[in-house]
């Protein structure tokens, strides 16, 4: 096998290997994405994901107990107890995933397993450094927007 021929080897291998690292990484940040609780994204409802007016949801759509994850405005809202709403950045405080679910009490990341209490953002499992930032909301009539 003459030099080029080597050369030439060498180049194909590292193009697959790269290659396949770059598959690998497009996974990993497709992993990293909106939640499975989010609001969709209809271009029909205007960008915030509940109409033109800002508004996020309904009242009546954040259940008791648990919360939604937006992920277009990267804010969750819950509803720690009756007509109780709170929000919080939907941004892990670990590595910057958006949070993927709300349930028995926590929102959950996907990425790595931190959890975060509905009713303070605070840290109740996992890597997660730090709590979830509140956000301002506003609650009236029956909608919840941001504030």
């Amino acid at each position: 096998m003459t030099g080029t021929q080597k050369a030439a080897r060498i180049v194909t291998r590292r193009t697959v290997v790269a290659a396949a690292g770059a598959a690998g990484l497009g996974a990993a940040l497709v992993a990293c994405g909106g939640g499975s609780d989010s609001a969709a994204s209809d271009p029909a409802k205007g960008s915030s994901g509940g109409g033109d007016d800002g508004v996020l949801a309904k009242t009546s759509d954040i259940p008791e107990g648990g919360g939604k994850i937006f992920a277009d405005q990267k804010v969750v809202v819950t509803q720690p107890k009756a007509n109780e709403f709170k929000a919080f950045s939907a941004v892990c405080t670990h590595q910057g995933c958006t949070v993927g679910s709300v349930s028995d009490g926590t929102i959950q990341c996907p990425c790595h397993g931190s959890k975060y209490s509905i009713v303070d953002g605070s840290v109740k499992g996992g890597p997660a450094p730090k709590p979830l930032p509140p956000e301002q909301i506003k609650v009236s009539g029956g909608s919840i927007s941001l504030a």
